[in-house]
């Protein structure tokens, strides 16, 4: 070892930038060899200086450590890990591959980098990912913080950083279109919009190569670095680039009173199955990272992507914490969704654990008190824990409302009784926890699936561009074209459309519970029928802004319901209330035509939900007809007159006013027009 390298520490893991040099440890229990490197540029093909360590001197148990004096923030470095080749044992050991620290900061890709070449024999240096030594105390935060708000006033709104401003018409500088600087040009759409918070499609480091041949892997769903921002979404492509204009984006998003929510993969990597590439965590520590099967032979696959991550092992359950932990601390975030959570409840060998260490581990940790979690509460290996996700503090993507409200607006039959249940903040799957209505994250559409626009446009998916003869993608879309497959000129089916949107939109941000709505449903953005469109990073999957024009009018309405969720307020009126009380103080408050007598028949397609808000001394009426006729309801007398904030089945903008100019409705029934949705209130004189 050279005279000015000495032993360093185990903690913390990573390269920990200290007083005359940096620190680096990396955990390894069935390594023989570490070799710490160091590159000048993320294209060499060599090291500029390469230091072995000594695995008696730099080793303490399985942790490999070493502190290099004179290291600064911005040195780009790499390991190559020794140990036996045993692919049956589940040792995959390459010194030849180069890899990545998994505590790494940040990550450079070289302008040729090679999935391929990771996956085949041979040096791979120069085509290679890297790692960058980054010092987070370097950054001035001028006092921003997480923003931490109540979810009971929370709007999500789900969105890919680069198709966001990537579209020419973006209006974005040139210079930064689909980069987290692009974003924070945008911000003023996004308070306009009413939202509060941002849910961004993965921006952890990922591999873009990681799909099909002739296409990209545009959503972002193969990490690489559960630490490092993704490089590509950054402006700035120096070496410490991406850090700054990451943390930039977040304490604009703050200022604008905006949280930043982070749509995280912690089932697999981008190392995917036996034949996949050597990128990181399998050359360094194969059987501890991944759930291996047939004495480690074979990779399990809970998460459809060829391996899955062994999250409830001691050293990897400190590895997604940690992470956590330093995108709260380091980066500002407010919350997490976590990608096919259910996973995370899987033990080594599969089985499901009642009470999983790594969920807890997450839940009671003390540095994320406070943030938002978000669990996907299914995995692809047909695990399905939406309602009986573990933990206290966790909130569930509500599967279970999307597919309810599609049926309802469709007519599917017997679709009613579970809608209605929905629009409370579904108490059927959440109440027997005591919880309150945000439990569940209610959504129509999301990244994955149909947008609104295909919603009410495709009765199928249209993924044949995809490559794989329209196999993927899911064939339950519970979506109606209304008599034209895809775009139309025939303005009574254009004009139906539009109201099931807005419908849709309606009940999304009305029910009970915490809504999230999709990049550009607003505008009615299309992806062509795709429902799988994770592989295209073109003008199909981009937000296009000539749209915002077009459909104004959804637009309008969207905007003019974030400014009052007012539904919501009958849960709590600023106060936690548990769904059980909430179902018990609303059970009398359902309707047909006629008050007091709901039709919950198989075939029943309306129904209306009348409450008394007594803080505001209001009765509000909720009216909502999916049958194709119109229907005349009867309403509850009120001290005042009634008057109308929405009404769907009306040309904007009486769709929908603002609440102060809601103008009285005549007396007697209330007539709904076909496959409408309607909101009235009374305020006592």
């Amino acid at each position: 070892m050279a005279i000015d390298e000495k032993i360093g520490q185990s903690a913390p893991l990573g390269a920990t930038v200290v007083d005359g040099g940096v620190n680096f440890s990396l955990f390894s229990s069935n390594a023989t060899g570490v070799e710490l490197l160091f590159f000048d540029r993320e294209d060499d093909a060599h090291p500029s200086r390469a230091i072995a360590l000594d695995p008696v001197a730099n080793r303490t148990y399985h942790y490999w450590h070493v502190f290099v004096p004179a290291v600064r923030p911005g040195q780009i470095y790499a390991y190559r890990v020794f140990g036996p080749f045993d692919p049956a044992s589940g040792l995959r050991f390459d010194p030849e591959k180069v890899l990545l620290d998994p505590y790494g900061r940040e990550v450079v890709v070289p302008n040729d980098y090679s999935r391929e070449a990771a996956s085949r024999q041979g040096d791979n240096a120069a085509t290679a990912m890297k790692s960058v030594v980054v010092d987070p105390a370097s950054y001035d935060w001028e006092g921003d913080t997480p923003l931490h708000l109540p979810s009971s006033r929370t709007i999500i709104y789900e969105m890919h950083v680069r198709g966001f401003t990537r579209h020419p018409n973006s209006g974005v500088d040139e210079r930064v279109r689909g980069t987290y600087a692009g974003l924070v040009e945008k911000i003023p759409y996004l308070q306009a919009l009413g939202v509060t918070a941002v849910e961004l499609l993965p921006v952890f480091q990922f591999d873009v190569q990681a799909c099909p041949p002739g296409v990209v892997n545009y959503w972002g769903y193969q990490p690489v670095s559960f630490f490092a921002p993704h490089r590509a979404y950054s402006s700035r492509q120096q070496p410490l680039g991406p850090v700054s204009e990451f943390r930039d984006m977040v304490k604009a998003l703050h200022h604008a009173g905006i949280e930043v929510i982070l749509d995280v993969v912690f089932n697999h990597t981008a190392e995917v199955g036996a034949i996949g590439p050597t990128i990181g965590l399998r050359g360094i520590d194969n059987p501890t990272y991944y759930v291996l099967e047939d004495g480690g032979a074979h990779y399990a696959d809970y998460s459809g992507c060829g391996n899955t991550l062994n999250a409830n092992n001691p050293v990897v359950r400190r590895m997604i914490v940690d992470s956590l932990r330093y995108w709260v601390t380091e980066m500002h975030v407010d919350g997490f969704r976590f990608d096919l959570a259910s996973i995370l409840t899987r033990d080594s060998t599969g089985q499901v654990l009642p009470n999983p260490p790594v969920l807890w581990d997450i839940e009671t940790d003390p540095a994320l008190a406070g943030t938002k979690l978000i669990a996907e509460a299914w995995d692809a290996a047909g695990l399905y824990q939406v309602g009986s996700f573990i933990g206290d503090a966790w909130k569930e993507w509500n599967g279970r409302f999307r597919d309810d409200c599609r049926d309802f607006f469709r007519c599917a039959r017997g679709s009613l009784g579970r809608f209605a249940d929905r629009l409370l903040g579904s108490p059927e799957v959440y109440g027997a926890k005591g919880r309150e209505p945000e439990q569940s994250v209610n959504f129509v559409t999301c990244h994955d699936g149909f947008t609104l626009n295909d919603v009410v446009s495709y009765e199928r998916k249209h993924n044949e561009a995809n490559g794989e003869n329209n196999r993927d993608g899911a064939d339950d879309n519970r979506s109606c074209n209304y008599g034209v497959e895809g775009p139309t000129d025939d303005p009574a089916v254009e004009e139906l459309r539009n109201r099931q949107v807005k419908n849709f939109l309606a009940v999304t941000m009305l029910a009970l519970g915490l809504p999230m709505i999709l990049m550009g449903d607003e505008v009615r953005r299309t992806q062509g029928g795709n429902n799988n469109a994770y592989c295209y990073d073109n003008e199909s999957t981009w937000f296009d802004w000539s749209l915002l024009d077009k459909h104004a009018d959804v637009h309008r309405f969207v905007s003019l319901l974030a400014a009052r969720r007012i539904l919501r307020d009958i849960s709590h009126e600023h106060r936690r209330v548990s769904l059980t009380q909430l179902i018990a103080d609303a059970a009398k408050a359902w309707h047909g035509v006629k008050l007091g007598d709901p039709d919950w028949g198989e075939h029943s397609h309306s129904i209306v939900f009348t409450a008394e808000m007594q803080k505001e001394k209001m009765l509000i009426c909720l009216i909502l007809n999916a049958y194709w006729e119109p229907l005349h309801f009867e309403l509850p007398s009120s001290t005042g007159p009634w008057r109308r904030w929405i009404d769907t089945s009306l040309p904007t903008p009486q769709d929908i006013v603002e609440w102060q100019k809601a103008l009285p409705v005549p007396a007697g029934p209330y007539r709904a027009g076909p496959r409408s949705v309607a909101f009235l209130y009374a305020v006592a004189n």
